[in-house]
């Protein structure tokens, strides 16, 4: 299913009948195009247009996707009058009435994304700032990339004269790689509240990984207030490695002289080094592959709640698979979205996948393809048939991986890129094993090594449907939908385990070359994984200037 201007959630394809959510994509690119990168607009819709109800995820592309919304959109709006109010006066012994305010009739919106929003100037650009200024308090930036930053920078120009500073809401690496790198003085002035010469337009809310348990009760704790009507919790995930002198495309974590040298970060040295006291050898063994001063660098992924149905939506910044990351970190996003989404509560996913399947796993530089995105969605699966009653009432028991024999060769990069993954050439490779009912807790990385996978453990697509507890066989090819109609998809895995779930595809990297759109020939090798997997999900390429309604 695409999200364009014709069959977008605006003209009501994707709309449910009673959604908790709007999702104004603003930017759905990963660049190289500087207009089309990304960029989010989040409210509740029991909030209607109310001050302060809009929240910014990332804004690499903010304000001139806003503005050229609004050029497309109010030719069609149409003039609202206010009434005028009265008062009554007495002359010469009579009671009169005579108007007391009067304002000018205001331009209601029609269509689009900001559909029955009334705004008070004529021009796009005017209404796009009123938007700016008065109904986005908080900017939730998943990390520092400027791709996902620099349209918010340059737009705190025209917080002059505002009453409000903006609040800009991450992780701390996030918070602190913004003030020390662009709110410096040096690239940009510095318009914090923190630090020399700040002037005050942005405030700083460092937010805690996992969620902040001192925070809410029930479904709600950890959770914290970003804007009116929406709470959020989040944690890190890795986005690759500094490219510094690195001899792999993953990511890494070195947060200690022991964690560098640690089997769970580098693949050459062996669990039996470690465990039987010989740190020298597995040092002589890991240095040659990883340099210690290399570091994961983090991203993050945002759960955001409705207050008002306490329904959820689970956003990713730029992620890399854990099949080939060093520092995988996304098992514990999963673990935390099975519960949600087993409770009935988690509506969508937002991620990325920025390259189509011809992209080999060492020129991935931290982000996802449909092969390794379909992986990752497998083990939400699985977690979900875990959480999942039996028969008798109980909780589901996870089912064991397959484990080939050590001698299994994995396929060349070289080999992937030339044809589409199947179930047979889909593998995973980290350092050890987690059953998928494992609790996984809020710890930095190198507490997160038991929710990794043997460098020989494989994880094919077909596995994915044997963990998943699927009993659908797979489908013959004249029983494949078309390419681009993800509601068919929809409907022929129903009963997966991630049933009736919207994945929303963003940060979709354009080649800028002839030939087919990069987002369909995403979307078909999605639901061709999909007609294998039978996870039940269905697949959302997002378009900039539309809306996605969960």
């Amino acid at each position: 299913m695409k999200a364009d201007g014709r069959s977008s959630a605006d003209a009501g394809a994707l709309q449910p009948a009673s959604p908790a959510f709007q999702i104004i994509i603003l930017g759905a690119g990963g660049g190289p195009n500087e207009d089309n990168v990304t960029g989010l607009l989040v409210r509740s819709t029991a909030r209607q247009w109310t001050r302060d109800s809009v929240l910014a995820v990332d804004a690499g592309v903010h304000l001139a996707a806003i503005i050229r919304i609004f050029e497309e959109h109010l030719p069609q709006a149409t003039l609202r009058n206010t009434k005028t109010s009265t008062a009554t006066i007495s002359v010469n012994g009579d009671s009169l009435p005579t108007p007391t305010e009067s304002t000018k009739p205001k331009i209601c919106m029609l269509t689009g994304p900001f559909a029955n929003l009334e705004l008070p100037h004529e021009t796009a650009k005017a209404n796009a700032t009123y938007v700016f200024r008065n109904l986005i308090s908080t900017y939730l930036i998943t990390h520092p990339h400027l791709d996902h930053v620099a349209g918010f920078a340059i737009n705190t120009a025209a917080l002059q004269q505002t009453l409000r500073r903006k609040r800009v809401a991450a992780l701390p690496s996030t918070i602190e790689a913004i003030r020390e790198h662009i709110f410096n003085g040096v690239i940009w002035p510095n318009l914090s509240d923190e630090g020399d010469g700040a002037v005050g337009f942005v405030s700083y809310d460092r937010l805690v990984d996992g969620g902040n348990v001192a925070l809410g009760d029930g479904e709600g704790r950890g959770y914290i207030e970003v804007c009116d009507g929406l709470a959020v919790k989040g944690w890190s995930v890795s986005h690759g490695e500094c490219m510094r002198h690195s001899h792999h495309q993953g990511s890494y974590s070195s947060e200690s002289t022991e964690a560098a040298y640690s089997p769970y970060y580098s693949r050459r040295s062996s669990r039996k080094d470690i465990s039987s006291g010989s740190m020298d050898s597995a040092r002589s063994q890991s240095f040659s592959q990883v340099s210690p001063e290399k570091k994961a660098y983090d991203s993050a992924a945002f759960f955001l709640r409705d207050e008002h149905t306490g329904k959820e939506v689970l956003i990713f910044g730029d992620v890399e698979p854990d099949s080939v990351s060093l520092n995988p970190r996304t098992a514990r996003v999963w673990q935390d979205a099975a519960a949600k989404l087993s409770a009935g509560l988690l509506t969508g996913i937002l991620i990325e996948c920025s390259y189509d399947n011809s992209q080999p796993d060492g020129m991935l530089f931290g982000h996802l393809t449909p092969r390794h995105l379909v992986i990752e969605l497998g083990v939400l699966a699985s977690k979900v048939r875990a959480l999942a009653p039996s028969a008798d009432g109980r909780p589901g028991s996870p089912r064991k991986r397959k484990r080939p024999s050590n001698g299994h060769k994995f396929p060349s990069d070289d080999t992937l890129a030339r044809r589409p993954p199947s179930r047979h050439h889909v593998r995973r490779r980290t350092r050890s094993s987690v059953s998928p009912s494992t609790p996984l807790r809020p710890e930095s990385p190198r507490h997160s090594s038991s929710e990794m996978v043997p460098a020989n453990d494989e994880v094919e697509l077909g596995s994915i449907v044997e963990e998943a507890g699927s009993s659908h066989q797979k489908m013959s090819t004249s029983q494949r939908h078309a390419p681009g109609s993800a509601s068919k998809q929809s409907s022929s895995t129903a009963s997966g385990p991630l049933a009736g779930l919207k994945v929303i595809i963003i940060h979709v990297k354009d080649p800028l070359r002839d030939g087919p759109d990069i987002g369909e020939a995403i979307l078909e090798q999605l639901e061709e994984h999909e007609g294998e997997a039978q996870l039940g999900c269905s697949f959302i390429v997002s378009r900039s200037g539309t809306s996605v309604w969960l």
